[in-house]
């Protein structure tokens, strides 16, 4: 195999044997530009694959090796925690207009009553619950991050808790479902590490098909040739364009996710055959969407150590998109020692260069959760962000409309956009000329930082609390935190508070 400098070379040979006048041909710069691109491009790939071959049937095969008794306590504790958040802000998110319309447009179909539609009194087929209650776990952007960032719980809770009723599993089993599929989209990006706003598509439409497969594929007993082909069914659903950002199909991207896992699990079970190797097929998973960069060791790394562990999960405390977090925790700091927010005269926002948070005028409440200036806003004025700090009602109140006129922002190309490493700073300056200035580095909840039991065991409560009837709650928090001693039964009778 030629280098890239030779390939490069050669390309340019033959442009000047064609007489191209030199004005027109490629400058040193953009010369030097490719070269190093193909190059990063050839090591990213080659040393990976020199000892690996069919990657996506090794990773099948590690994968069905694996069940619950194969984790240890620690993944167990980290995945029921995560399972117990996920659901709590899905029951907290039915009350949202997106999942109630998707549930309307759910229930209209009538298909084969075999799963709980969370929050809605009916049920479904697996398929169509999983991704029902994936819209309601998403839709307020409240569920755990994973490190590199994306949902992984969305696209993988719901699933296990459809098959699972819908084939009468048991605690232990939705457990190891989740471990895998949260361990699935963790390998995947780890090995890919993209930059922000690289993918063509939102995150958890490209990565969390992937985990809902794997997820699907241990309720159902898929062997590692049936998961191979239902990873090469999933890889081919990835989709979620990031422009609806700020709107309710965004939560569909996670249903999708949900859905698509159902699917391609469920078909790969009945012999429908896919590429078995689809993530290094030409212009199969790995190569469309992850071009610069993909180590294949890291992803065959699984579950050495479960990455819901180390580095483990975010937990979040606000109901909005995670950058935001830094934003609003430095503006609740600033905020303690502002007798009145109406005194504010300004505020100046520095964040790292992240496009998509920049909205100083959201349409409304939903937009307002990816919005730097609303949720600082938020948080300056009522003290607190929480989900009702997201209607509508709520964005274009007096108060906020003019706050918001106040609030500017700017980007410091030094400060990481990724959220392990950045930072942001809020500045206000109020009418008697004294200022506030706050910066946050690490949000509450954020990985490596010990998460508090009592305060995620009262947002778990606040946000069931949303929904269920009071009675329901203690008995559901009971359920969940003794999850993998549960039988069919005991899966059915949560469901059913759930329900």
């Amino acid at each position: 195999m030629k280098s890239a400098v030779e390939c490069i070379d050669y390309f340019m040979t033959i442009i000047q044997s064609l007489a191209i006048p030199a004005s027109k041909l490629p400058a040193k710069a953009v010369k030097a530009r490719v070269v190093s691109s193909m190059t990063s491009r050839l090591a990213s790939f080659s040393p990976s694959m020199s000892s690996i071959t069919d990657p996506t049937s090794q990773l099948a095969a590690t994968i069905c090796s694996i069940d619950y008794d194969a984790l240890d306590s620690a993944t167990v504790a980290a995945v029921k925690r995560l399972i117990s958040d996920g659901i709590a802000v899905a029951i907290a998110g039915t009350g949202e207009a997106a999942p109630r319309i998707v549930s309307e447009h759910v229930r209209a179909i009538k298909a084969s009553p075999d799963a709980t539609v969370w929050g809605s009194g009916f049920k479904t087929s697996a398929q169509h619950a999983a991704y029902t209650n994936a819209v309601a776990m998403h839709v307020l952007d409240f569920e755990p991050m994973s490190n590199p960032s994306t949902h992984a719980v969305s696209p993988t809770v719901p699933v296990a808790f459809a098959l699972a009723e819908a084939r009468g599993a048991h605690g232990r089993d939705i457990i190891a479902a989740c471990a895998k599929g949260f361990e699935a989209q963790g390998c995947v990006l780890a090995a890919a590490m993209p930059e922000r706003g690289s993918l063509p598509f939102h995150t958890p439409g490209v990565i969390g098909v992937i985990g809902s497969a794997v997820t699907a594929g241990h309720i159902l007993g898929l062997d590692a040739g049936q998961l191979a082909n239902a990873l090469g069914i999933s890889a081919s659903r990835a989709a979620g364009l990031p422009a609806n950002t700020g709107s309710m199909v965004k939560s569909t991207h996670c249903g999708n996710a949900a859905s698509a896992g159902v699917e391609a699990a469920l078909l790969a079970a009945r012999g429908f055959s896919a590429n078995p190797e689809i993530f290094a097929a030409p212009r199969g998973y790995v190569e469309t969407f992850f071009p610069a960069h993909f180590d294949y060791p890291t992803l065959l790394a699984f579950g050495n150590p479960y990455r819901c562990v180390d580095p483990g999960m975010a937990i979040k405390f606000y109901p909005s998109k995670y950058p935001t977090h830094f934003g609003v925790a430095a503006a609740l700091e600033a905020r303690q020692t502002i007798s009145d927010p109406a005194l504010i005269r300004s505020v100046h926002i520095t964040t790292p260069d992240i496009i998509d948070a920049n909205r100083p005028q959201p349409r409304g409440g939903l937009e307002g959760k990816f919005s730097f200036q609303y949720t600082v806003a938020a948080a300056l004025l009522d003290g607190a962000v929480g989900i009702t700090s997201f209607t509508d009602a709520r964005r274009f109140t007096a108060d906020m409309v003019d706050l918001l006129a106040k609030t500017s922002l700017s980007y410091d190309c030094s400060i990481p956009q990724d959220t392990r490493s950045m930072h942001v700073k809020v500045h206000v300056a109020l009418n008697d000329g004294t200022t506030r200035t706050a910066i946050c580095r690490k949000p509450p909840g954020t990985w490596g930082v010990p998460v508090d039991v009592d305060q995620h065991r009262a947002k778990i409560r606040d946000c069931l609390s949303v929904h269920l009837r009071a009675s329901s709650i203690e008995p559901v928090v009971d359920l969940l935190d003794r999850l993998e001693d549960l039988t069919s039964h005991d899966i059915a009778r949560l469901t059913a508070l759930l329900a």
